[in-house]
Order: C-alpha cells, then sequence, then structure tokens
C-alpha cells in the first residue's frame, strides 16, 4: 500500500518530522511519501490561506493520480482541498478533521477540539456544520499558539493543552478530546497521562493517527470516492 502525504504548505521544512509521524502510526508494510507545495502559503490558519493552497494541493493530487498511489491524507484539520481532490482521483482522501471527530464520536458523547487560534474558530465550526455533527461537539477551544510555533517547547504545548482539556472536562462540555491541529505532533499519549493523573480517564485522538489508519482501512476494504457524490468535473476550458 501506497500511502502519499500532502503537507499542504510551502517548503520542506516539516517533511521529515511528518513522515517520521505517519510511519509510526502506518502498518509496516505501507510505503509513505511525504511532499509539499510549490505554491501556496507557510501554514493554514485561516479561510483565506486555505483558498491560497488548493491550487497547489490539486496539482499534488493529479500527480497522485498519475503516481497510482492507493490512499492520500491532506494534513491539515482544516480538510483543504479534500472534496475537490474526491472528484478527480479514484483512491480514499481525508484531511485531519473527518476522520478524527468520526473516530471520537465512538467513544464518547461529547467531542472537545482543542485547537491552535481564534482565526480557525470558524472555519472548524463551518466544517462541523458540514458534515452534521456540530450538535455532537461541546466545545472548541484554543491554546493560542501558532502553527509555526508547534515545533517548540512541547511543554508549554502539552500545559496549554491540558489546561483546557480540563477546563473543557469538568465545564461538561467533553469526555473525549481532539487534538484540533495536524502539527500537534507526538503529544496525545502525553495529554492522556496527564488527565489521567488528574482522575480523567478521558480518549485523546490525534488527527494524525485517526486520518493514517482510517486510510489503511479504507483501501483494505477497496473503498474510493462515490462517484454519485463526487463525480467528475464536467470538460471545458480552466485557465491553471
Amino acid at each position: 500500500m501506497h500511502l502519499r502525504v500532502i503537507l499542504p504548505v510551502i517548503g520542506d521544512g516539516f517533511i521529515e518530522h511528518v513522515r517520521t509521524e505517519v510511519e509510526a502510526w502506518a502498518l509496516p508494510t505501507t510505503t509513505v511519501s511525504v511532499v509539499s507545495l510549490a505554491r501556496g502559503t507557510a501554514s493554514i490558519e485561516s479561510e483565506y490561506d486555505e483558498a491560497l493552497s488548493a491550487p497547489g494541493i490539486l496539482d499534488r493530487i493529479e500527480e497522485c493520480a498519475v503516481d497510482g498511489v492507493d490512499g492520500v491524507f491532506i494534513t491539515c484539520f482544516g480538510d483543504p482541498g479534500v472534496h475537490a481532490a474526491r472528484e478527480i482521483i479514484d483512491a480514499p482522501v481525508v484531511g485531519g478533521f473527518e476522520p478524527a471527530v468520526l473516530t471520537a464520536l465512538s467513544l464518547g458523547e461529547k467531542v472537545g477540539i482543542i485547537t491552535v487560534l481564534p482565526n480557525v474558530l470558524p472555519m472548524i465550526r463551518g466544517l462541523a456544520r458540514r458534515y452534521d455533527v456540530d450538535n455532537r461537539i461541546g466545545t472548541i477551544r484554543v491554546v493560542d499558539i501558532p502553527v509555526l510555533g508547534l515545533d517548540g517547547d512541547d511543554g508549554i504545548l502539552l500545559d496549554r493543552l491540558e489546561e483546557q482539556a480540563v477546563s473543557a472536562i469538568e465545564a461538561g462540555e467533553a469526555d473525549v478530546i481532539i487534538l484540533g491541529c495536524t502539527g500537534m505532533l507526538g503529544v496525545a499519549d502525553a495529554l492522556k497521562a496527564r488527565l489521567a493523573g488528574r482522575g480523567f480517564v478521558v480518549p485523546v485522538v490525534d488527527p494524525t493517527a485517526a486520518a493514517v489508519t482510517w486510510i489503511e482501512s479504507s483501501v483494505r476494504m477497496g473503498l474510493t470516492p462515490s462517484r454519485l457524490t463526487y463525480m467528475a468535473p464536467p470538460a471545458k476550458a480552466r485557465n491553471l
């Protein structure tokens, strides 16, 4: 199985970090390749960023189709370009939001999402409405750290994640926690342990783990996007 990971930002600085994390979750028999964008933004923290990244993402999706990859993970919690990508490739495609939330909904009644900045809250709320899961999301909170700041001191990130998670749990807003950014790499187990140490036996869903295992399961079951939903775009002139 060949899993292509699209890092929907410009630059190669995160590629090896992402590759290491994805390979840790993937099956030993899965080949992982990671690519970034030739055009786009340094991070996605707004609708503007997401719109600018879409052409670069779709360029990579066309390459995936030519390369015959088995599944695609667009590694961003905002699911940029996911639905457009499903129209042009016969392979499962996910971002960070959908598999993480659907996994979390099987583990508890109320889901709490902890993300990066206030800027992304409207985006996440919009996704929740699109997937018709907003009534199960009890809270969406922020750690107030930009995406490009997540590769710094994990202790600061964990402290803020713990603070927000405990507050949400104690307020009765969440009994499952989702890390609301795929850049929050390698901290899910540590947060789960911290919560357990405070008496809260609560699942913590890592969006990268959820996406990778979701794609592998889809490939093993022979599932691809429905052409009743994701119809091929009509042929026409397009200025690309």
